[in-house]
């Protein structure tokens, strides 16, 4: 299993300003844990399913776990190029942005 990645203050903030929404989120996680795919193959759905949802934070967030789970970069990269017959092309560019950023260390842009 990979090592936990550093979680972003204000994720620690509100989890301890909200400790039930806290608990509930690692019931979530501990369920989704319990399945038949491996991590990799998990850290894969998960950023397909941010790509799809066209999820800003969760792309970048699931592109760094992927890769802390041994996704290459070109697993990444396919998983965007599999979804762009669905999201069309516009969103598609500006999902890849997104997983830029994650590869090349890119510093978010707000």
């Amino acid at each position: 299993m990979s090592e936990a990645p550093k979680l972003p203050r204000t994720y620690k903030a509100f989890m301890q300003r909200f400790p039930k929404l806290g608990q509930a989120w690692d019931l979530m996680r501990e369920a989704e844990s319990e399945g038949p795919f491996d991590e990799k193959t998990m850290r894969l759905v998960k950023l397909a399913i941010a790509i799809g949802g066209m999820k800003e934070g969760a792309v970048h967030s699931s592109v760094r776990k992927a890769r802390s789970a041994g996704v290459t970069d070109e697993e990444i990269e396919h998983v965007l190029v599999t979804a762009a017959s669905t999201l069309g092309m516009p969103p598609t560019v500006t999902v890849y942005s997104w997983v830029l950023d994650e590869l090349e260390g890119r510093e978010r842009k707000r």
